[in-house]
């Protein structure tokens, strides 16, 4: 007797937002946009269900009273930019549970596109507990990021002002760039400043050299025979007065992150001494390292590859709170660093990583490119991985390992021990016999040494 298959679909009368579960009744949903915003609120709450707002301060305090009126307890908002942010904070010092939530998880139905429609949309699908809130760190924490961000802006600035000193140069002719490596360091300072200051004379300028450079002091002057345009020698003294004004804003960040570090510092003590390293370039002034370590109780220096700006940009971005992240692989997953899972009728059809544009996975590539030459176990763990696949999934690999370092160290509370390449390349090799044991087991065979046989 053959047996039925039993249907899958709602019984008939039965409607199918009937048959899905409701987890947050009191939800609303709103459209973000950069003039207005448009709210949308549970049908039986007000005879206008959906409603726009403007911008204004004023207004999103008359859009807060209005979901308290209606009995509104959870808010789903779609925004691209910062347009949500000053919305996102005053809902959330006013009590509701806000989520941002990301707009490709949240597509309407084709043909059927405007605000009224994505604000009810929103509100549905939050109803039902079908959105998730993107990560958003504590307040503390978003204004060490945005001073850190701040910061990264500035110097981004005082490199563009660098180019324009080069530029100058070389319309010039004077080629100091080909005999000095850096122009903004404290050789090539001393002879630009000197240029600007009416310093014409090549062996003059050449003995402004420091000990570090390499260059002959003739090879600096026949460098310095240029055709001294004024129009250049302008562009040189204005690109230089931007230089110094970034520079005093730099300092001024500095102490302001300082101040910020200092007041989110949960830990007492100091880090241990580490091996000694170069200091990282464009490196804020003051001790980072100690402030690092009393905000995290570990010291995220020890992890090769990883300086103080590195883990200064992954603390900024997430707090040292992981309590967000419940496991490591929600953790990686965020970063966007952790294989993709496309699959098919059973078959892996992709694994690559999902595109996130995200500063602190930016940092951990950075660091994972910089392990090329590092004698240590995640430097052979890395030339490992370039010997099995290109390059660039090669640093992500290391960036993912780096970034499963972190998430132990501050959950755990334990500092990283580096075990050496040696100790890697061992353990590597013993897992490669183990699997070539194996195999000749199932074959009917033994693996031998080459020195048991001879």
């Amino acid at each position: 007797m053959t047996q039925r298959k039993r249907s899958i679909l709602p019984k008939p009368g039965k409607s199918r937002q009937q048959a899905m579960a409701i987890t947050h009744p009191n939800a609303a949903g709103i459209d973000i946009g950069s003039a207005s915003h448009y709210v949308a609120v549970p049908p039986d709450r007000d005879d206008n269900p959906v409603r726009e707002f403007p911008s204004f301060t004023i207004d999103l305090n008359a859009l807060a009273d209005w979901l308290r009126d209606c009995g509104v307890d959870t808010v789903a908002m779609e925004s691209t930019g910062v347009y949500w942010i000053p919305l996102f904070e005053l809902l959330e010092s006013r009590g509701f549970t806000v989520h941002l939530v990301n707009a490709r998880h949240v597509k309407n139905v084709s043909g059927r596109k405007s605000d009224v429609l994505d604000c009810q949309w929103l509100q549905q699908l939050m109803t039902f507990g079908l959105l998730s809130g993107a990560f958003r760190p504590a307040d503390s924490v978003c204004v060490l990021r945005s001073l850190w961000r701040q910061r990264a802006m500035l110097l981004r600035g005082q490199g563009r002002q660098v180019q324009h000193m080069q530029k100058a140069l070389t319309q010039m002719n004077i080629q100091l760039a080909n005999v000095i490596s850096d122009v903004a360091g404290t050789t090539g300072q001393k002879i630009l400043r000197a240029i600007v200051a009416g310093e014409r004379d090549g062996k003059v300028l050449a003995a402004m050299k420091n000990g570090h450079i390499h260059a002959s002091a003739d090879d600096i002057a026949k460098s310095l025979q240029g055709n001294w345009r004024i129009e250049h020698l302008f562009a040189l003294d204005q690109a230089l007065s931007m230089f110094d004004f970034i520079g005093t804003q730099l300092a001024q960040c500095d102490t302001a992150i300082e101040l910020q570090m200092k007041g989110m510092q949960v830990h007492a003590g100091a880090p241990e001494t580490a091996k000694r390293r170069s200091r990282a370039r464009n490196a804020p002034r003051f001790d980072l390292r100690a402030q690092l370590f009393k905000m995290c109780g570990v010291d995220l220096t020890r992890i090769d590859g990883i300086d103080v700006t590195t883990a200064l940009t992954v603390i900024s971005e997430t707090g040292a709170d992981m309590s967000r992240f419940p496991t490591v692989g929600h953790f990686t997953s965020w970063l966007g660093l952790c294989p993709g899972t496309k699959i098919t009728g059973g078959k892996v059809m992709n694994s690559k990583t999902k595109r996130v544009v995200n500063r602190a996975a930016q940092a951990l590539r950075l660091a994972a490119a910089a392990l090329r030459s590092s004698q240590s176990a995640l430097g052979a763990y890395f030339r490992r991985m370039c010997s099995r696949m290109d390059k660039p999934k090669a640093v992500t690999a290391a960036a993912h390992k780096l970034a499963r370092l972190i998430y132990t160290m501050l959950t755990k509370g334990e500092e990283y021990t580096d075990q050496g390449q040696d100790y890697f390349e061992e353990r590597y090799r013993e897992r490669v016999m183990h699997h070539l044991a194996k195999k000749a087991e199932k074959m009917g065979m033994k693996l031998v040494a080459a020195e048991e046989m001879a």
